[in-house]
């Protein structure tokens, strides 16, 4: 089944070049922020708990993982199957391809927001070790998202960040958000033609359970939601 996942692939370094846009933007607005902006290395306050990502998102974070030392990469899924055994007490049918839309939407989409694990993907120093395959909510986290026309996207921004006033007031935040994601749901449908035979709009998993689908293979019959 390599064949499945290496069609995938190029589906996954045209989504890289679309997060480095991403990246290019956060990086611009730290730059004209100065100190207003503490978000930078080391700094992992927002790599705890439980949030959902898509599954090109976790695709991604497969070929980092792939590309860790063999020790890392055990390590790394020792504490992905632990935080799934304590997600299967809660929901004991949460199984293999760890897709959250077969759930209800109040069981995943409202997670504790003062849990304290860690992203089992987070060194000891506090870095992400997969940083350069991270997924697109990481790279957005910390400031709002809102789009040149006004649209909001999100209103959130870490608290650390312009502590002394209002980020959604501040015109050099704004990006083409709008057409950013138009172009993530398009690469996600092409990414899910090629998995699953269908295009998809939305699939989604956590980061832990995002390192142990298993791509080589589309999933059976029933486990998962109808389109």
């Amino acid at each position: 089944m390599r064949g499945k996942r290496n069609a995938l692939l190029p589906i996954a370094r045209r989504y890289q070049a679309l997060l480095a846009e991403v990246d290019g933007w956060f990086a611009g607005c730290q730059a004209r922020s100065g100190a207003a902006v503490r978000c930078g290395p080391g700094c992992a306050d927002c790599c705890r708990g439980l949030f959902d990502i898509t599954l090109l998102d976790a695709f991604l974070l497969q070929q980092g993982l792939a590309r860790l030392p063999a020790a890392v990469q055990k390590r790394v899924r020792e504490r992905a199957r632990t935080r799934l055994a304590e997600l299967q007490v809660a929901w004991p049918a949460f199984g293999p391809p760890f897709v959250l839309n077969t759930m209800a939407d109040e069981h995943w989409t409202e997670m504790p927001e003062d849990d304290p694990t860690p992203c089992p993907l987070l060194g000891d120093d506090g870095r992400c070790l997969v940083y350069a395959w991270r997924p697109m909510i990481c790279r957005t986290h910390g400031l709002p998202n809102l789009d040149y026309s006004g649209e909001c996207f999100s209103d959130l921004c870490c608290t650390l960040n312009f502590s002394d006033g209002d980020p959604m007031l501040i015109a050099h935040l704004r990006w083409h958000f709008r057409t950013v994601f138009e172009k993530e749901l398009a690469l996600f449908r092409e990414f899910t033609q090629a998995w699953l035979g269908q295009p998809r709009n939305e699939l989604d998993t956590f980061i832990p359970t995002a390192l142990l689908i298993d791509f080589s293979r589309p999933p059976a019959p029933g486990q998962l939601p109808n389109p």
